[in-house]
């Protein structure tokens, strides 16, 4: 298998930035539309555990549009083949200071293109 393929690792990164986008400007559509249609999808967040796309679309809906700007930091891609990625990254948000967030994506490359089967988003005191 080979790892990072140049024109693989672009596409995941750029699909990486598209949700970071659509992340901070709270577009619930494309949001929506980053996660697999499926119910095996799982999305583990600060406060929540989603267990397929149905609980995730409907967290996005109710989800409040403040506080969402977020700097991001080590962001790591990394993919095996050409039909799977890994994107893990720290976050950061003004409105949390001493706090650090952490992000893990998996991404698989379907019919209909790149979609998010498993997510983790958990917010840590900052280590010291």
């Amino acid at each position: 298998m080979r790892i990072n393929i140049p024109a693989v690792l672009a596409e995941a990164q750029a699909e990486f930035d598209r949700y970071e986008t659509a992340l901070v400007t709270n577009d619930v559509v494309s949001l929506d539309a980053f996660f697999n249609d499926d119910a095996n999808v799982v999305r583990y967040g600060g406060g929540e555990n989603l267990y397929g796309y149905a609980e995730i679309r409907a967290f996005r809906a109710a989800r409040s549009p403040a506080g969402l700007a977020r700097t991001l930091e080590r962001t790591v891609i990394t993919t095996y083949g050409e039909d799977t990625a890994v994107a893990s990254t720290l976050f950061r948000r003004d409105n949390a200071p001493g706090r650090v967030g952490r992000q893990t994506q998996t991404w698989i490359r379907f019919r209909e293109g790149w979609r998010i089967v498993a997510a983790h988003v958990s917010v840590i005191d900052e280590p010291k």
